[in-house]
């Protein structure tokens, strides 16, 4: 029976690498497999991006009110993995969709994304994640001071800050950058907001 996976880091850890290249080694046998991104992720439009400057078409962007059920019919007849890239930005009940999947229809599910978010709450679609995939697996990455990332921060315009909506794409107008910190350097960052705040 095939698995859910659920592999999650922090920013810049490689995820979109990563699922490039394992859907580079399924097409390299001749395989298929389906690409997807949520729509809410506007950053490269309806192409993957990442870091090092690999690029990819998705096959699917799926809307917040977006269903996988649509595509079950067609997934049947040879698709060998589905990957998702962003999918923290899943819902609860697209999760639900992809799980079914492999378990069903014997499809792979690879998903990729954050664990949380720059106040370091979970996600919805993480939660569902976690609650759901067969094998979880962190993707590593280093803070600034070389020890190892677990923190998403997000800086708007050169600031570090606790505010805002929990999604905001970073390249947008406001000048947003997200860093991944160690936990020793995000909570050095929130204490120094919360004593400039005073």
């Amino acid at each position: 029976m095939s698995k859910l996976y659920f592999r999650y880091g922090t920013m810049n850890c490689g995820k979109s690498s990563l699922l490039m290249q394992v859907a580079y080694n399924y097409n390299e046998k001749g395989r298929r497999v389906v690409i997807i991104k949520p729509s809410i992720d506007t950053k490269a439009d309806d192409r993957l991006s990442s870091r090092i400057g690999l690029e990819r078409k998705v096959d699917i962007l799926i809307k917040p009110d977006g269903s996988f059920k649509e595509y079950y019919d067609d997934w049947q007849k040879d698709v060998s993995c589905i990957l998702v890239d962003e999918s923290q930005f899943l819902t609860g009940k697209q999760v639900e969709e992809l799980w079914y999947v492999t378990k069903k229809f014997n499809i792979p599910v690879i998903c990729y994304g954050l664990r949380t978010d720059f106040t370091s709450t979970l996600f919805t679609g993480s939660t569902r994640l976690f609650e759901l995939a067969d094998e979880t697996e962190e993707l590593i990455t280093i803070c600034k001071c070389g020890k190892r990332a677990k923190f998403n921060a997000r800086f708007v315009n050169g600031k570090f800050t606790l505010d805002g909506d929990s999604v905001l794409i970073d390249g947008s107008k406001s000048n947003v950058i997200y860093d991944p910190l160690c936990g020793k350097c995000y909570l050095e960052a929130k204490e120094k907001l919360e004593k400039e705040g005073k």
